[in-house]
Formats: C-alpha cells, sequence, structure tokens
C-alpha cells in the first residue's frame, strides 16, 4: 500500500509541471485526496484537497488559488497536481496525501492522513 510521486523537477518562473501521485494497494476514489508542500525553514503547508467519490469539492491554499489544479483519474488510480505560472515562492517538496472518505475543505490539511506519497522536489529557477 503506497503512493509514489513523480513529476518534479527545475523549471523557469511561468512555466509549468504536473506533478503525479499513482496509488498502489487501495483504491483512490475512495479517498479524500491532497498536496501538500514544505520549504526550507518552513511548516508543511497544504496546497490542494479533492474530496473522495464523486462529490466534487476542492480547496486551494490563496497562494496558488487559478494557477494550480487538483484532479484524480480513477482509472489510472492515480492523482495529480497542475502547476502553472510558477513563482520563486513555490519552490517546495510537494507531497501527495490521502484519506478514506474525507471531504475536502479547509480543515482537511489539519486531519491525520493515512498515506503519504515520498516527496518530489519543485525548483523555479531562471
Amino acid at each position: 500500500v503506497q503512493l509514489v510521486e513523480s513529476g518534479g523537477g527545475l523549471v523557469q518562473p511561468g512555466g509549468s509541471l504536473r506533478l503525479s501521485c499513482a496509488a498502489s494497494g487501495f483504491a483512490l476514489d475512495y479517498y479524500g485526496i491532497g498536496w501538500f508542500r514544505q520549504a526550507p525553514g518552513k511548516e508543511r503547508e497544504g496546497v490542494s484537497c479533492l474530496s473522495a467519490g464523486n462529490e466534487g469539492s476542492t480547496n486551494y491554499a490563496d497562494s496558488v488559488k487559478g494557477r494550480f489544479t487538483i484532479s484524480r483519474d480513477n482509472a489510472k488510480n492515480t492523482m495529480y497536481l497542475q502547476m502553472n505560472s510558477l513563482k520563486p515562492e513555490d519552490p517546495a517538496v510537494y507531497y501527495c496525501a490521502a484519506v478514506s472518505l474525507a471531504y475536502c475543505s479547509r480543515s482537511f490539511y489539519k486531519r491525520p492522513m493515512e498515506y503519504w506519497g515520498q516527496g518530489t522536489q519543485v525548483t523555479v529557477s531562471s
């Protein structure tokens, strides 16, 4: 049972990256999913979440609204974070996470997550 991330890397300011997080051993559809990030010297922060099932509720941190999009492909059992218009303040290690039957709201990020990805580095630099 695990979440495996991919897609991080180096991008110029204004560029885009798509992070992927593949689940194995459990069906991601039944889980609320989220993306978190942690920059050096800073606390981990919630970036975005998506409710379990077909409920469809999402939440985004103010700093990424309009630039990042969370999604899930149930056929591939994979979640994504599309990051556009990347800024110099976006670099961090990004983590995916999941918790069963969870509804996405601002309080989602404070819940204990059942599964975490290993993290992937995002660097924004010219």
